[in-house]
């Protein structure tokens, strides 16, 4: 199956550039041209990996960087023509996976992103070997069956509510806003509001904490979001 490749440059002759090359090597390749439709199609699709120019309109590529990180690990290559180590450390810190400096040759490009690929490629393999539960004290939570136990009972959980367990228990510690987790579980376009997250977390309590009013997993921060413990 051909890799899923995003490229985003508000110069169409790049994109246009870098498309044609990768597309030699049997690359998939899907081209935008500002941040907003960046992320928006990072949120649609999956992806194995994304080049991203750091001067972007609408959004820049930091900020997408920043973001896409919020819900997904997709390897990301900065591209930045600035040259300036500021930009280069800021999209590491933001959560890139490697930079490349315009004006830059289309085979180095290349070689970087077939490395990164390679390393995604063992790494999903390793994964997929070993990621068959999360579990935390009494809690454990299934992957392939979708099924959650309190110990050792099972407990039925709505789809969302599975899935929001889910995302939090893969980062523990991480607290989320309640519109992010809006976005993330519920979708970019979902009508409704946060109060939805607040439902689906008192539900989610009720049926894994032992006292619901003095939870052990799922805190609340106060005027930012949920984490789990």
């Amino acid at each position: 199956m051909a890799y899923q490749i995003l490229v985003v440059d508000d110069e169409k002759l790049i994109v246009k550039g870098i498309k044609f090359s990768l597309e030699q090597d049997g690359m998939e390749v899907t081209p935008a041209y500002d941040g907003e439709e960046a992320l928006q199609y990072i949120k649609e699709k999956n992806f194995d990996l994304v080049v991203l120019d750091v001067m972007l309109p609408k959004m820049d590529g930091l900020q997408v960087c920043r973001e896409t990180r919020e819900f997904s690990q997709v390897p990301i290559i900065m591209v930045t023509a600035k040259g300036e180590d500021m930009d280069k450390i800021m999209g590491l810190e933001y959560g890139a996976d490697d930079y490349i400096t315009k004006p830059f040759n289309i085979l180095e490009l290349k070689a970087r992103i077939k490395a990164i690929l390679r390393r995604s490629v063992k790494k999903a393999s390793a994964e997929t070997e070993v990621k068959n539960a999360l579990k935390a004290r009494d809690l454990e939570l299934a992957y392939d069956s979708r099924r959650v136990f309190v110990n050792g009972r099972e407990v039925n959980l709505t789809a969302k509510e599975f899935d929001l367990l889910e995302l939090l228990m893969e980062n523990p510690g991480k607290v989320y806003s309640r519109d992010k987790l809006l976005d993330t579980i519920w979708g970019f376009d979902y009508p409704g509001d946060a109060r939805t997250v607040d439902v689906h977390v008192r539900r989610l309590r009720e049926k894994i904490e032992e006292n619901p009013s003095e939870p052990k997993y799922i805190f609340t921060k106060w005027g930012v979001g949920y984490y789990f413990n």
